[in-house]
């Protein structure tokens, strides 16, 4: 145990004696003042780790001396020390933040479970973390060997998610390598089950309870049964956002929202906002897209927009199913699209359904990958994660949040996909209309190792365009992603650990899809 200083401040010093000599002998550098004024002069002179401080003394008494701390050290951790349970005094002393309290007469063992609390509380619980994950392992290993279904997957994945999350700072570095390594052999075991599965989800032979909900099903089976009832609805879309953003950015939607439903929906290939985007609003899959609304699409090696009809998608989806609500559409691009939205906030009482798209994560997944200051900040899966949080805590979409909650709006939340952080180059050769995505190439041609890459020979199987009768398309697996030979070097430099989307992993595929009830 490293070796903590701790100041005890009590003008009854003396009567503590065997508290003071039982600490020593646990290892703690005890030290005593008896008013305000000498631990003020001494705090001033020593590092203390921990305060405990008397409630009830002559001259500064223990709710201004606590103050005078805060002022001088205002993180240093004070456990009041107190004769009385009165209201008024413990909301002043919480006021003035203080870590924990204690109430007369004290015994040692009090206080011992105190300073646990709040010196070692964070080694306490990464320790216990890392002896549940070792625990842990071999059931997910059991899982993922018996995994038939993508409900087993996304129950593989959620646990693998919390782990991460949970040990992100533990301080076993050995721990931390098992699970990535556990992370990076599960995705692969995934990317053979969707090379295996995919094609087969879009056959009538595929019985209906073996296929998972997908993009073009989502806002039917989401969606439009809450607006067939009273309530209103909105149906918030944010780009790039994952499972385990979700999880982080949780704790704090449920401070005015009640998760209802916590799910996750599968996200189609590509993996990319042209065709899984579009593929949600319209309820329908690429190709029918393109046959039903030509004037609409445009393939990867057109000029233009790919996701600039929408809202049309939107209104057609609805009206094929028969709901006639008023709607309100709208697209939050950049970084004034939320405080534009905030401005126009009396729209949303004229609608009883909200259709919102935001686009922020994306463009901070894009910052990564061009600038240097955003790849520091964002260094790896948790850096990225607390970053993104930290936006959401001051952002306009948690404006936008809290208006609709305040506006008694049910909420769906999703994403169109995920992004993984990639590592390993592919090397893959096309011609110059070959899709510039890192993730999955589509043309003609093409050029590449079978072996590493799931490959779709006949595009109409998977419901996606075709270009020419001999285009075909190719998708990245795991943490791979596409390089062309010439350059080589250059681009795997600039791209490698960076976030891209559109291939097969779970981060990008499996998409977090959560109802929120107002509370």
């Amino acid at each position: 145990m490293m070796n903590i200083h701790i100041l005890w401040i009590d003008d009854e010093v003396d009567m503590l004696r065997p508290h003071i000599i039982f600490l020593e002998n646990k290892g703690y550098t005890l030290h005593t003042a008896t008013n305000g004024q000498d631990a003020l002069e001494l705090i001033q002179a020593t590092p203390f780790d921990l305060i405990f401080l008397d409630e009830n003394m002559p001259g500064i008494n223990g709710i201004e001396t606590l103050k005078l701390i805060k002022e001088i050290r205002p993180m240093l951790p004070v456990v009041m020390i107190t004769k009385s349970e009165e209201e008024d005094i413990m909301h002043k002393a919480i006021g003035s933040q203080i870590a924990d309290y204690l109430i007369k007469p004290v015994n040692p063992n009090q206080v011992l479970i105190s300073i646990k609390k709040v010196i070692h509380h964070r080694q306490i619980i990464s320790d216990q973390s890392t002896a549940d994950y070792r625990l842990e392992f071999g059931k997910i290993a059991q899982q993922l060997s018996e995994a038939k279904s993508i409900d087993d997957w996304t129950a593989i994945y959620r646990k693998l998610v919390g782990w991460d999350i949970n040990l992100r700072q533990a301080g076993d570095e050995n721990v931390r390598e098992i699970l990535t390594c556990q992370l990076n052999e599960v995705n692969n075991e995934f990317c053979k089950f969707i090379s295996q599965r995919y094609l087969s989800w879009f056959s009538r032979a595929e019985a209906a309870e073996a296929r998972p909900l997908m993009s073009h099903q989502l806002l039917r089976a989401k969606v439009f049964p809450h607006i067939a009832g009273s309530e209103k609805v909105a149906f918030l879309l944010i780009d790039n956002l994952r499972y385990d953003h979700w999880r982080m950015i949780a704790p704090i939607v449920q401070e005015f929202f009640k998760i209802e439903e916590d799910e996750m929906y599968c996200s189609i290939l590509p993996t990319a906002t042209q065709y899984a985007r579009n593929a949600i609003f319209a309820g329908l899959m690429p190709s029918e897209i393109e046959k039903l609304s030509p004037e609409c699409w445009l393939n990867d090696e057109e000029e233009g927009g790919k996701n600039q009809h929408e809202e049309e998608f939107l209104r057609k989806q609805m009206q094929r199913s028969g709901i006639s609500v008023p709607l309100y559409f709208r697209k939050m691009v950049g970084m004034d699209g939320g405080r534009q939205m905030l401005s126009e906030l009396s729209k949303l009482n004229e609608c009883r359904f909200a259709a919102l798209v935001y686009n922020f994560v994306d463009m901070l997944s894009h910052a990564r990958t061009s600038t240097e200051i955003v790849r520091e900040l964002a260094e790896d899966e948790a850096a990225y994660r607390s970053l993104m949080r930290s936006w959401f805590e001051h952002s306009d979409l948690l404006e936008l949040m809290k208006e609709l909650a305040a506006r008694k709006f049910k909420v769906i939340l999703s994403s169109d996909h995920g992004t993984v952080r990639v590592c390993n180059p592919v090397k893959i050769i096309g011609d110059r209309n070959t899709s510039t995505n890192l993730r999955y190439k589509t043309g003609k041609a093409l050029t590449y190792d079978a072996k590493n890459v799931f490959e779709v020979k006949k595009p109409e199987q998977a419901y996606l365009p075709r270009t020419n009768l001999s285009s075909s398309y190719v998708f990245a697996r795991n943490r791979d992603f596409f390089v062309y030979p010439n350059s080589y070097g250059y681009h795997v430099k600039y791209y490698r650990d960076t976030f891209q989307h559109g291939g097969i992993s779970m981060e990008e595929m499996l998409v977090p899809v959560v109802t929120l009830t107002p509370i």
